[in-house]
């Protein structure tokens, strides 16, 4: 009975572990709204200096906060700043596309190219700088909202992070609430735009402007973008107070409290089966069964010998393997918390390995793919997150070679793997390549231009992406 208490309480223990790692970083919290902000104080800042500086200088002041959006955005990337830079990327396209436009306008007009009303002109008194920044956003922001999944900024996001940005309540907040902000901002700016061209179109005298003129122009303009700021404070405050209440967010005093934890996942194969447990718990769902890997174990060290990792397994099967590192990812929120995943390849067949020391049965990987394409909830959600990465770079290097072209001529070719390819393979499965190559290769349109324009660019990143 003694020995029914102790495996309820193992078993306890490992689902707040789970439950640990997907917690959210209040601070994580916080940048989210902190990028927003940063964002919507550009565009105020700029507004406002094209009000007061000379109207000649309103591009200056539009490319000059441009350039800080970008060295933001830049630098939080360059030091793997776990935020949601959407925002202030979609702002600083904005600020850019709105120079170029309003610039390009003026070049035609000096060349006597093309008439525009002299609202447009920035050498004119009045310039009118609202007229075009808000519907620039408006357009740039629907693009975002409807592009949001194919972005490249957020499939690098994606990328980088993991699973961390798969199976976490961090990722349901980033994942609702950057959409929810992309929203958010398209009816903000389209409703700018509707209003600023509706008065100027119908009460606009170009006579003579007034202070009411100036208010639709650009106070209306800062004072939307301060009120939906403070929409956004209440939103974020309620959200945390939320999260706090479920015991889903973690506080900075916490995570240096947490000790360092590494978790070892460990996919054991015979042939091609898979050994699995079908009636394990899902963390996030203790009351439903789903189908994981019965080897997961965790070590309070921040990293482990590999002569350890061996002995741990052959210890939890009792059989003596070949072991074989898949990839590692560090949480995205508890920096001292990794999880790494092995391949545990035995030899002969499966009838060879009947008893275990650890509960499970030997599943046909066939069958695990099915369940992967046709219902996936019956797996386990890290399950899902590594049976992607291993098919995207087994199916990917079957397909195309490394400079991203296709090896067959046949573009319909549709090739499959299984788990005894997994184990002749040599391909190094913690490396991104293959999984940019998925993203960007021959497929693409126009793809030997984009590449050429990547490499002049600096963007095709030649590195490898072995530890994050």
């Amino acid at each position: 009975m003694q020995g029914l208490f102790d495996l309820y309480g193992l078993l306890n223990k490992d689902l707040t572990d789970m439950e640990e790692l997907g917690k959210v970083n209040s601070t994580r919290l916080y940048k989210l709204w902190k990028n927003l902000t940063v964002a919507m104080v550009t565009v105020i800042a700029m507004m406002t200096a094209s009000k007061l500086l000379p109207y000649y200088l309103s591009p200056v002041a539009s490319l000059i906060a441009a350039a800080f959006l970008y060295t933001y955005v830049f630098e939080a990337r360059a030091k793997r700043d776990n935020s949601c830079m959407i925002v202030p990327y979609g702002m600083l396209y904005s600020l850019v596309l709105y120079s170029f436009v309003s610039i390009l306008l003026n070049v035609m007009y000096s060349w006597g190219v093309k008439t525009i009303p002299l609202e447009f002109v920035f050498f004119n008194d009045p310039y009118i700088p609202s007229l075009l920044m808000n519907p620039v956003c408006f357009l740039t922001f629907t693009f975002m909202y409807l592009r949001r999944s194919h972005l490249h900024i957020c499939m690098e996001c994606r990328l980088h992070h993991g699973e961390s940005m798969d199976n976490s309540a961090l990722a349901g907040v980033f994942r609702h609430e950057s959409h929810f902000q992309l929203r958010n901002l398209m009816i903000i700016f389209g409703l700018l735009s509707f209003l600023v061209w509706g008065y100027y179109l119908i009460f606009y005298v170009n006579i003579n402007i007034n202070a009411r003129d100036w208010y639709m122009f650009t106070w209306l303009t800062i004072i939307l973008v301060i009120l939906d700021e403070v929409y956004f404070i209440a939103r974020y405050y309620n959200l945390f107070l939320d999260l706090k209440e479920n015991n889903e967010i973690i506080m900075p005093e916490e995570l240096q409290d947490i000790t360092a934890k590494t978790y070892l996942r460990f996919y054991v194969i015979c042939g091609n089966h898979i050994y699995v447990d079908t009636h394990a718990v899902d963390p996030r769902a203790p009351y439903r069964e789903i189908i994981d890997t019965p080897f997961f174990t965790k070590r309070s060290v921040n990293g482990i010998g590999i002569a350890e990792i061996k002995r741990v397994i052959k210890r939890m099967t009792g059989y003596d393997g070949e072991l074989r590192f898949f990839y590692g990812r560090k949480s995205i929120d508890i920096s001292n918390h990794s999880i790494l995943r092995y391949f545990y390849f035995l030899d002969g067949d499966i009838e060879d390995y009947k008893e275990m020391n650890t509960d499970g049965e030997w599943m046909d990987y066939e069958k695990i793919k099915y369940l992967y394409s046709n219902n996936p909830g019956r797996l386990s959600s890290i399950s899902v997150t590594d049976t992607t990465r291993l098919a995207t770079i087994m199916l990917t290097e079957k397909i195309f070679d490394e400079n991203g072209y296709r090896k067959s001529k046949i573009k319909f070719y549709n090739p499959s793997f299984n788990l005894i390819d997994v184990r002749k393979s040599n391909l190094d499965f913690q490396d991104d390549k293959w999984i940019r190559i998925s993203m960007f290769n021959s497929d693409t349109p126009f793809y030997g231009i984009k590449r050429r324009w990547r490499r002049i660019a600096g963007g095709q990143n030649k590195s490898k992406n072995s530890w994050r």
